[in-house]
């Protein structure tokens, strides 16, 4: 082997799954004895990790919360670490941060999360853009507190859950845009394997079901380009929708270039509106109308939750409202004028 042996490894060697061998690890009560003494035979022989994985199960006194980052659609990233870190030290405890991009399997997330708590933290945050990051921590005995940010539900009352809720900043987008008059209402969506695109999609939905209005919806993948190139779609076919519900202010920004291009006038022509309230979207022309979602409180919001649990406090779930900001991409329909 030309690696340090992981816990896969010891899994196989021991005949077992890997979570059978997390909670030997953790001092999981559930595991019979004959199984934990096999798994324990295997890091022997293994040399997996011995000595680090003895401190973990000594102590827990570190004053360290881990912070694990998973998914590549994180594009607010760094405004939810200065969140985590600011009120991690006023908590009393450093940050040790770890990341898994691209497409993880559950092993990759499992190895990532031992090797933080063979480092004895007393808690991890976990940030991830996808729901499946959420099934796969389901289950897991790490020993720790989990919260989870920004990612979807799931049924384990052993996880903290602290996110904006991204369906109800969908429906203030569209219910405004139905507020000025507008029925034919576009969606251009963000990446579907995420929680968030999925989640503005049914806000949007439900919207336009509940007025009996109707729009196109468009699958894109959070960036500029592609609000770009689905603008350009929307302009080649029998006619424009009046209003453009973008995923993210990235794609937005794509809209606004394409109709620019295209000769359609924002908003006389096609009211745009956004998500994020990214930095410098007052400053686009014209000034993007969007949904603000505090990252830095997200961030901040998860630490708390971690602390409370670290003093006893049965797990949580938080949903942050977001705020509609009205700008000058968002008007009355022509007709409606």
């Amino acid at each position: 082997m030309d690696r340090p042996p992981g816990m896969m490894d010891v899994a196989r060697e021991a005949g077992v799954s890997h979570i059978t061998v997390s909670r030997v690890i953790n001092g999981h009560p559930s595991v019979r004895p004959e199984t934990r003494a096999r798994v324990e035979t295997a890091i022997q022989k293994l040399g997996y990790r011995r000595n680090s994985v003895a401190r973990a199960l000594k102590s827990r006194h570190s004053s360290t919360i881990g912070v694990v980052i998973v998914g590549s659609e994180l594009f607010e990233l760094p405004r939810i670490l200065l969140g985590v870190e600011t009120a991690a030290k006023q908590a009393g405890y450093w940050v040790s941060l770890a990341s898994r991009q691209g497409e993880s399997t559950t092993a990759d997330l499992l190895e990532t999360l031992q090797r933080l708590t063979d480092q004895s933290v007393e808690a991890i945050a976990v940030v991830a853009d996808r729901s499946d990051t959420v099934e796969a921590l389901s289950g897991l005995s790490l020993g720790v507190p989990v919260a989870v940010v920004m990612s979807g539900n799931a049924p384990d009352p052993e996880l903290s859950f602290v996110e904006v809720d991204q369906e109800l900043g969908a429906r203030l987008a569209v219910g405004h845009l139905l507020d000025l008059g507008h029925r034919d209402i576009a969606h251009l969506t963000g990446a579907l394997r995420t929680f968030d695109a999925r989640a503005r999609v049914d806000g949007w939905q439900g919207e336009l079901t509940a007025a009996g209005a109707r729009g196109a919806l468009l699958e894109g993948d959070f960036d500029a380009e592609s609000g770009f190139r689905l603008a350009h779609e929307l302009c080649e076919a029998d006619r424009l929708p009046t209003a453009v519900f973008a995923g993210n202010d990235q794609m937005a920004m794509g809209v606004l270039a394409a109709f620019v291009e295209r000769g359609v006038k924002v908003p006389h022509d096609v009211s745009v509106v956004g998500f994020d309230d990214m930095k410098g979207a007052g400053y686009l022309v014209p000034a993007l109308t969007t949904v603000r979602q505090d990252f830095a409180h997200l961030g901040r919001s998860a630490i708390e939750l971690l602390v409370r649990r670290m003093a006893g406090e049965p797990a949580q779930r938080h949903k942050l409202t977001p705020q509609l900001v009205v700008r000058h991409s968002t008007a009355a329909p022509r007709a409606h004028s």
